[in-house]
Order: structure tokens, then C-alpha cells, then sequence
């Protein structure tokens, strides 16, 4: 697989396995990756069992995504989904055939889209299928929903995604008008936007919801050096943000963001050394390049 700037990582208690399989089972462009396991610094942190699964790389429809068995701690929900533009209704049907679980909009004609709903899978990530019939081809956008007391922050939140990542750009913006309660005139409604290269899209919902943004979807950023873990990390910590560990970070929005040097997996694929450095990344807030490497020679 070729890698992507921006990676959607999907949180699982330990089911990843079995859900990337399914994903790729459902989608017609679609492949297994590399398999990461726990070696026993993980494993002895997070409870897994040493030599059970910790990550499965999979691609759908030329995106990259990780699944990760993380623990019980986090539940995916709404508040991020995956928008599938479909160029055919059959296209549509057949994916909401194969990945509706629990309903949020049922499959019918709306203002914007003749074929459109909005369901979640047998594992809780949910799923926006559209007709697109200016698609030649299915594709998947990450779609970032601001409810609660974020609701209104959207336009916000893409003007600094925007100014953080090269090759970036706003979209069309639809705004939800006077007539549209309990949305406030002017809110977005609806916005599309490219970072790194990569579409993504956001909305406000005031309505009520029971979820919010959380670490069991969350993006990995791939860096070339240090330079750049460096100057992600101080940006989407900024103003209200908050750092982790391992380089995970929390932004102003409550979205979870890893930060990740690109010379991290190869250090871990390496027998010999890759427990000396999970040890050493376990120790990290931000990562140090320089600290991993060390780790890695021993």
C-alpha cells in the first residue's frame, strides 16, 4: 500500500481483525495490510495478550485505514462516520445492504441526494451512502460532526485543519438558514474541504445527541522528521488542546489526532529491537525520532 498523509485509525476492544475483514469483504477495491501484534512492554500495559493482534492495516476503495485493538475503553459513535459517494443507486443499496446494522437516517430521496442514508455496522462505525451521479467511482470522505457544545465550532475547526496541513482547501459550504431549528442561521450545514490532498467534510447538528468526539476514531498523521512532529503537535495542542501519550494528542474540538514519525514502523517491524522501542514510545508524550532510533540500536 502507498502511504497517505492523514489516516483514519478505528478503535476496537478486539474485534480488529474480524472487522477489517469484514470491511474488505463488503467493498469491491479493497486489501488486507500489514498485522502488527503486542509484544510484552505493550501487552503488559494494556492487559492484551502477548502475540494477540494490536493492529490491522486495510484499504477500501483507495483509502487507508488501521484498525486497533485497543481495549473497552472507547466506543466509536456518529460523531465521526464515512461518507460513500456512490455512482449508482445499485451501488448504494448493495452497501447498505451488507453494512446496516442500527439505522440513523433510513435509505429513501432527500433534498440532496435521490438515494442517501445513514446507518452504523455490526461494529458501531457509521456510514453516509449517497448517490453521486457525477462519481465515476465509489470514494469514502471522513465526515466530522459537531454537536453539543462544539455544535457551531465546524467552520472553525476547518479553517485550522485548513492552515495546519500543505496542499489544503475549503469547499463548498452549505449554511443552514433561518428556518432550520435548533440550528443557528449561518452554522454549516454542510462543508466539504481537502487536507494533504485527502477530501474530508464537516456539519453542525444542534439537535440532540448522547456522543461526542472520542479517541475510538481517531487520525494518524504521517511525518517525515522530527521538524514536523514538532510543529503538528504544538499546533493541534494549541488554544485548548491537550497532549497524551504515545503521540496521541486531543485538539481544540475534542478530535484525536497520533502524530507519528514515518520511520516508527519499520523500528517496530524489526524483531530484535521493536520491544526496546515500544518501551521507549511508552515513555513519550510527543515522540522523539532521535529517542526511538537510539532505542532501536540499542
Amino acid at each position: 500500500m502507498d502511504t497517505q498523509k492523514i489516516t483514519p485509525n478505528l478503535w476496537f476492544d478486539s474485534e480488529a481483525e474480524d472487522a477489517a475483514a469484514f470491511y474488505v469483504s463488503v467493498f469491491d477495491d479493497a486489501a488486507i495490510g500489514d498485522v502488527t501484534t503486542y509484544d510484552e512492554a505493550s501487552a503488559e500495559v494494556s492487559g492484551k495478550p502477548e502475540g494477540s493482534t494490536l493492529t490491522v492495516a486495510f484499504e477500501l476503495e483507495g483509502n487507508q485505514f488501521v484498525a486497533l485493538n485497543g481495549g473497552p475503553q472507547f466506543t466509536v459513535n456518529p460523531s465521526i462516520s464515512f461518507i460513500v459517494n456512490c455512482p449508482t443507486s445499485d451501488d448504494v443499496d448493495e452497501l447498505w445492504s451488507a453494512l446496516s446494522d442500527e439505522v440513523l437516517m433510513p435509505l429513501d430521496t432527500y433534498p440532496f441526494s435521490d438515494r442517501y442514508g445513514w446507518t452504523e455496522d455490526e461494529y458501531g462505525v457509521s456510514w453516509q451512502l449517497i448517490l453521486r451521479e457525477d462519481a465515476s467511482e465509489r470514494s469514502i470522505v471522513p465526515s466530522l460532526m459537531f454537536v453539543g457544545e462544539r455544535c457551531g465550532r465546524a467552520e472553525e475547526a476547518i479553517e485550522l485543519y485548513t492552515s495546519v496541513f500543505a496542499d489544503s482547501t475549503v469547499g463548498d459550504v452549505a449554511r443552514y438558514g433561518p428556518d432550520q431549528p435548533p440550528d443557528e442561521e449561518g452554522t454549516v450545514m454542510y462543508a466539504d474541504f481537502t487536507l494533504a490532498g485527502q477530501l474530508f467534510a464537516a456539519m453542525d447538528s444542534a439537535h440532540t445527541h448522547d456522543f461526542a468526539f472520542n479517541e475510538a476514531i481517531s487520525f494518524s498523521v504521517e511525518c517525515t522528521d522530527q521538524a514536523e512532529v514538532d510543529a503538528y503537535w504544538s499546533t493541534l495542542t494549541s488554544d485548548g488542546g491537550a497532549p497524551g501519550q504515545c503521540g496521541w494528542l486531543t485538539d481544540r474540538f475534542g478530535v484525536s489526532w497520533q502524530v507519528v514519525p514515518a520511520v516508527l514502523p519499520d523500528l517496530l517491524a524489526d524483531g530484535e529491537s521493536s520491544e526496546r522501542v515500544m518501551e521507549a514510545m511508552l515513555g513519550m508524550g510527543k515522540l522523539d525520532v532521535k529517542a526511538l532510533i537510539a532505542a532501536s540500536e540499542g
